[in-house]
């Protein structure tokens, strides 16, 4: 039984005058057709879906750039959206215009809200050892390590099969990743020796991490598990699974790891993408060395020998 299509869901297009609830229908055909992930399907739809209920029977069709920042500034000003939540409506609208109308330069005097730089949250190495011996479950224990040893999605991780692991090359095949990338990544002999234990003890059929009546574990219930795991752990940080990668590629670049080396294997299109680790680290900060203590006073030759209380 295949997946259950956006354009098989109930009240998708309730709301919408015709002419518009036609608008959206040729969105979701043209990602069904480009065989676009279910949740790029339902995040863009969901998104222009939000344009085209304001525009009531107004339609979309006919929007020049300067109604649209209109509608825009209504997501900022009076809607307050988020400068992220704002990107991503304009990512859909923009993909709509440009793909299904073929209205490629509307966007092109549309300016964009600033987006603060954020940086990935990350755990450092006692907060997950102790969050990894806290884990008895075996199947739950291998799949945190899963996550953290090779920097894997959520997705990936739920989506991995028994027939991508190479114990031989000691390698694992990253199939239809973000983007649809395939890529390779290394498998950790200390994971090997979990992984072999952790299927003769489970038996799974197909994938690695199954649900209880079989077929690919989901990704809520991944997400449960590091909760879980996290609370235990007693680690005071909002953080989600995804963590877990960010954590494996900090720690890479920490150890001096080649980071053209590490966009490989995140699976990265775009190595600023992967740059945004290199900002700061735990680790890097504690390695540089204040001017200051540059200062070169003639009472500071035997510092490094006084005690810290003076």
């Amino acid at each position: 039984m295949g997946r259950k299509k956006a354009s098989d869901s109930g009240g998708l297009y309730d709301g919408l005058s015709p002419v518009n609830a036609d608008a959206l229908r040729s969105l979701v055909e043209y990602l069904e057709l480009k065989a676009y992930s279910p949740n790029t399907v339902r995040t863009y739809v969901n998104e222009v879906k939000q344009l085209l209920l304001v525009l009531g029977n107004v339609d979309v069709k006919s929007l020049s750039s300067g109604r649209l920042m209109d509608y825009f500034r209504y997501c900022v000003r009076t809607l307050f959206l988020s400068e992220s939540s704002v990107h991503s409506r304009m990512n859909a609208v923009k993909f709509y215009f440009e793909n299904v109308l073929g209205r490629e330069a509307v966007f092109d005097s549309i300016p964009r809200p600033k987006k603060p730089r954020s940086l990935p949250r990350i755990l450092n190495m006692a907060e997950l050892k102790r969050m990894l011996d806290l884990t008895p479950n075996l199947k739950h224990n291998t799949m945190l390590r899963v996550g953290y040893g090779m920097g894997l999605r959520v997705s990936e991780i739920v989506h991995l099969k028994l027939t991508d692991i190479n114990s031989v090359s000691m390698t694992v095949f990253v199939h239809r990743g973000k983007g649809k990338k395939d890529r390779y990544v290394n498998l950790p002999l200390s994971l090997l020796k979990q992984l072999r234990a952790y299927v003769k003890a489970y038996r799974p059929a197909e994938y690695v991490f199954e649900g209880q009546g079989g077929g690919e574990y989901s990704i809520r219930s991944a997400q449960a598990v590091f909760t879980s795991a996290l609370k235990r752990a007693g680690v005071q940080v909002k953080v989600g699974i995804h963590s877990l990668r960010h954590s494996f590629a900090t720690h890479l670049l920490e150890q001096g790891t080649d980071i053209r080396l590490i966009k490989e294997l995140l699976g990265h299109d775009d190595i600023r993408t992967t740059m945004k680790y290199t900002h700061v680290t735990p680790q890097s900060l504690r390695t540089v060395r204040s001017p200051l203590d540059n200062l070169d006073r003639p009472d500071d030759k035997n510092d490094e020998d006084r005690p810290w209380y003076f």
